[in-house]
């Protein structure tokens, strides 16, 4: 069989990105297997306690499923570009009183466009990588994600940032299969991953304390403050604004008598914003920071979309439009809950992104 170029799979120790580079080599690709090590200097006990796609457990698996392919495997450091792009903009985002998407920014600046230079620079054509979502090119020979073959296992939010240059030179085999049938291909080809659990959503932060986390590795002073209502009454003392996002209702520890949510984050004042259910929908949001994926921007137009503004997010109809260079404001036809600054609201046609933003 005549191979069709060299591809570098992203390979985290999983079954989706072993099964991916399964295909590909199937595919008559020259398939080379990369991990990335992007956890920061630490006790060995302590990565692997991390586990997921940073963890030692991730090399020594992805290592054994490139042995039984027959492909070569090799670890490359991205250590400083995972603690600048990811974990330092993570941080930052908190103690600014935004809610960030870490993942959003690893699968930009690390995953593609770190892994992409250096994967061009030893000769491949191609990275691939274990997502669930496909790239198609448009008439007008733009490139764009579609939705994968599945909605229960759909990753085209989490990739909306991507360049035209990254997605033509991106492959993604899985995005055609359900995550039962990738598991399937898994065991008939009898690798060990096969019904090895996904890994978790923020896998610096294990514990999910992400207050704590950001305490021990910034020098900023993160002080308590107030709890004010939406009218500006003090309701009680809060414990530092990286504590809390919009929506959240549980950890408030105030006596209301009633369920009340945080509506808002003020980190000019250092205040957060607590008001009553109703008071955490909004029928319109703006956001910056575009990513034009299905096209080339508005161009001053008005436009239909389906907007996400979370990964879990079902989608809801909008109407986009541009308000300046950069500034999108978003209309919904229904209120949403909960929307979120330093979220990504991310613009579909059907089943094709159009582009995406994070929420102002």
């Amino acid at each position: 069989m005549k191979k069709k170029g060299k591809v570098v799979v992203g390979m985290s120790g999983g079954v989706d990105s072993s099964v991916a580079a399964y295909l590909l080599k199937e595919q008559g690709y020259d398939v080379v297997g990369v991990t990335m090590e992007i956890w920061q200097e630490e006790e060995a006990q302590i990565q692997e306690e991390n586990g997921g796609c940073c963890g030692l457990s991730a090399v020594e698996d992805a290592r054994n499923v490139a042995w039984k392919l027959g492909i070569p495997h090799y670890v490359m450091n991205f250590r400083l570009e995972f603690k600048s792009c990811v974990i330092d903009y993570f941080m930052d985002e908190y103690i600014h009183g935004r809610t960030p998407n870490p993942c959003i920014a690893c699968n930009r600046f690390v995953k593609w466009e770190s892994l992409l230079k250096r994967s061009l620079d030893i000769g491949a054509d191609f990275i691939a990588t274990g997502h669930y979502a496909q790239i198609e090119q448009l008439p007008d020979k733009r490139y764009t994600l579609k939705k994968s073959a599945t909605a229960a296992k759909d990753q085209t939010y989490a990739l909306y940032n991507l360049t035209q240059d990254q997605l033509a030179h991106t492959l993604m085999p899985v995005g055609q299969y359900s995550k039962e049938q990738i598991r399937q291909i898994a065991a008939q080809i009898g690798i060990s991953v096969a019904d090895k659990p996904d890994s978790q959503e923020i896998c610096f932060i294990p514990d999910h304390d992400y207050a704590r986390f950001i305490k021990e590795n910034t020098e900023k002073e993160l002080p308590e403050g107030n709890f004010i209502d939406i009218h500006g009454r003090v309701l009680g003392r809060h414990k530092g604004i990286t504590h809390y996002t919009v929506g959240q209702r549980k950890g408030l520890n105030l006596s209301m008598g009633r369920p009340v949510f945080v509506v808002e984050i003020r980190p000019e004042t250092n205040e957060v914003v607590i008001g009553e259910h109703q008071d955490v929908y909004s029928d319109s949001l703006t956001c910056d920071r575009l990513n034009w994926m299905g096209m080339e921007g508005l161009q001053g137009r008005r436009m239909e979309v389906t907007a996400k503004i979370r990964y879990s997010h079902k989608g809801a109809v909008c109407v986009i439009e541009e308000v300046e260079p950069d500034l999108v404001k978003v209309q919904f036809k229904e209120p949403q809950r909960a929307i979120t600054p330093g979220q990504a609201v991310v613009f579909y046609n059907g089943d094709y992104v159009v582009g995406g933003g994070i929420i102002c």
